[in-house]
């Protein structure tokens, strides 16, 4: 066996391959850029070693580094984990030339799949069922209109050496394929240095359900069943589930031994994944092989009892898979809710920002959390922007369901926006109850999930209060105690003044609206103001931020976080973030004029589409953004004349800064 492996990833997935790697007595070397220097994935690692500047084109895309690093830790193999060189021909081209052993497919089973034309083809000579679509080499604009209009429309134009959704665009009408195809081949030239493309037949209501393989380099070949991965956000997974709900045994063993046919007509080695796309009636395509583990790995193994980095490693080294198809059973049910820094109610723009509190459930035999941040780590606008992947695993599908909303309530992020919320949306609505699935769920559910049920109410506002006065008591013991008078008046919390009721008043700032508290101390207790409403208000704050209140007799625990002057209030039923305002230094701001654009977060300008003095419509594209891989298009929001435009394409720049001035 392998006595020392190098792991050519970050982040959570290079985590998880150590961790396979520990209980196999292997030692790990990390690289790390300079962005990632004190990250959780370098000081679990055995070894790790700098391989160049944050941006990932500087530091985890560099082959060069990452067959330097291994030589001189003197690493026998490399795993790529997933993302990045992972379905990199080249780069394991570049192991297989120094005699390191890559942990994955050969170079050729990569490259027949890397171009997605070319997998078709070969799919379709294995007799694979394929979406109806063209995958030729004309790349002509007109050819490809043409190949469209035959298909019928709604069509996929999808980047054929794509995936992670980057690259692709739905057009529904002959007059929006121009823009489409635009967009996919210039989202696709950033992701993959290629900007072909593919053209295939759109389904309107179909599921996503992929076949995890297996194959060694004796020629054994099992599958390990499905999962579910209809749940997407941008083309993208949100939610994974093992088993498919409602998937027949035969249907299941149709599925496997296409898999298994698509697999061997490449010859392949090691992990791999099958996507098929399955219409209403059941009839299945295939739509891509990924040549690596997946995201969603972590399902099949809950469901399985099967390690599947401990297999790549087992397989990579020569061994046999460690079981035949007979051997593999399904047990139970498990869920993966990818929990990332991003906006849902901004259409899931990616957030930036430091981790100033982290708390995640347990792990044990029903809860898993795979992760490589830590509580004050930052989530950085050069990499992809999951915080964590949080499994969970019951005997059935609903117990699992049940199990994944309470760890959900027992996940807590502050310090930027998260989909947390959103997912326990998704998790607790009657039509994913009912396993009602396809990959149009969110946006046929769109109003009940970005339902607002966390508005604030004078609960939250009592127990901000409470907590700014536990807080200030528990300082002022400590000054009392470190000063010379530790019986000093001057020491006092309870707004005391002479001759007058006392009374203190405090407000809070939410949403953009003020809110006043008035607070009244009696002899005994504390009664608080709020729009009439008076609540009695006592608890305790220990040095974690954990508040146990009672308000008006009703117990209450809950976690608060402080940052400055803003309070996070963290709850299993609601997370609320409100800002303390100081009325003696208070800040104000002016609104941004309505035809100012600001940038809706960080990063680069990919291209500035109109020019100063520019007549344009309300909804016209003027600017397109990349941020964590991802194109974002900033449109006009009125009928005007372009004044100003701040940025060139290129440039780098901050969430929150004008872009550029529409005139009305």
């Amino acid at each position: 066996m392998f006595n020392k492996i190098l792991i050519a990833n970050r982040g959570e997935i290079a985590c998880r391959i150590i961790r396979s790697a520990n209980k196999m007595g292997i030692k790990t070397v990390a690289v790390y850029s300079e962005a990632d220097a004190s990250a959780r994935h370098v000081d679990l690692a055995d070894e790790a070693i700098e391989i160049g500047p944050a941006p990932a084109r500087q530091s985890y895309l560099v082959i060069e580094a990452i067959i330097d690093a291994a030589i001189r830790s003197g690493a026998e193999a490399i795993h790529p984990g997933y993302g990045f060189l992972s379905e990199n021909a080249e780069f394991a081209e570049a192991c297989e030339k120094n005699k390191i052993v890559f942990i994955g497919p050969p170079v050729e089973a990569i490259m027949a799949m890397g171009s997605k034309s070319q997998a078709k083809q070969i799919m379709g000579d294995a007799s694979v069922p394929l979406v109806p679509g063209y995958h030729g080499e004309d790349q002509s604009e007109a050819l490809l209109l043409s190949e469209a209009n035959k298909i019928g429309y709604p069509v996929l134009i999808k980047a054929s050496a794509g995936g992670g959704g980057k690259g692709m665009r739905i057009v529904n009408q002959e007059a929006e394929f121009s823009e489409g195809l635009a967009a996919a081949k210039r989202e696709a030239l950033s992701s993959f240095s290629d900007d072909k493309v593919l053209i295939e037949k759109y389904l309107t209501k179909p599921r996503h359900i992929e076949i995890q393989v297996f194959c060694d380099q004796a020629g054994n070949a099992v599958y390990l069943f499905e999962r579910d991965c209809s749940i997407q956000r941008r083309h993208q997974k949100v939610l994974e589930e093992a088993p498919a709900p409602g998937m027949q045994v035969e249907r299941r063993e149709e599925m496997g031994k296409a898999a298994i046919a698509a697999a061997q007509a490449i010859n392949y080695v090691g992990a791999g994944t099958v996507e098929f796309i399955v219409d209403e009636d059941g009839s299945f395509y295939f739509m891509e092989m990924n040549t690596r583990l997946q995201v969603e790995h972590p399902v099949t193994e809950l469901i399985t009892g099967q390690d599947l980095v401990e297999w790549q490693v087992l397989v990579a080294f020569g061994d046999k898979l460690p079981s035949t198809q007979n051997d593999l059973t399904i047990n139970g049910h498990a869920l993966e809710a990818r929990i990332y820094a991003e906006d849902p109610d901004r259409d899931f723009l990616p957030a930036t920002g430091l981790l100033s509190h982290l708390r995640f459930p347990q792990d044990n035999q029903h809860v898993r959390v795979d992760t490589g941040v830590r509580e004050g780590d930052s989530v950085s606008v050069h990499y992809d922007p999951m915080i964590a992947k949080l499994i969970v695993w019951d005997r059935d599908r609903a117990s699992c369901l049940r199990r994944m909303s309470r760890a959900l309530d027992d996940t807590q992020v502050v310090g930027v926006t998260t989909n947390i919320d959103f997912l326990s949306s998704l998790v607790s609505h009657p039509a994913f109850e009912a396993a009602q699935l396809d990959t149009g769920f969110i946006e046929e559910h769109h109003e009940q999930l970005f339902l607002d049920s966390h508005e604030l109410n004078d609960n939250i506002l009592a127990l901000a209060t409470l907590y700014i006065l536990l807080d200030r008591s528990d300082r002022s013991k400590i000054n009392a105690n470190n000063s010379a008078d530790s019986f000093s008046p001057w020491h006092s919390t309870n707004a005391w003044q002479a001759n007058i009721e006392t009374i203190e008043d405090v407000y809070f700032l939410a949403n953009g609206t003020e809110h006043l508290v008035q607070i009244h101390y009696k002899n005994q207790s504390i009664e608080l103001l709020i729009d009439k409403l008076r609540i009695s208000v006592s608890g305790t704050l220990n040095n974690n931020g954990e508040l146990d209140a009672h308000l008006d007799g009703t117990r209450t625990h809950v976690t608060v976080v402080k940052d400055g002057d803003s309070l996070t209030i963290l709850h299993s039923d609601y997370q609320y973030t409100l800002t303390a305002l100081d009325k003696t230094s208070q800040n104000t701001f002016e609104e941004s004029a309505p035809g100012s654009l600001i940038s809706p977060m960080p990063g680069k300008v990919i291209d500035v589409l109109v020019t100063e003095g520019d007549k344009v419509a309300a909804g016209a594209p003027l600017l397109i953004l990349e941020a964590m891989k991802m194109e974002h298009t900033i449109c006009a929001p009125l009928d005007g004349t372009v004044k100003t435009i701040h940025y060139k394409a290129g440039d780098m720049l901050d969430e929150g800064v004008e872009l550029l001035v529409v005139e009305e």
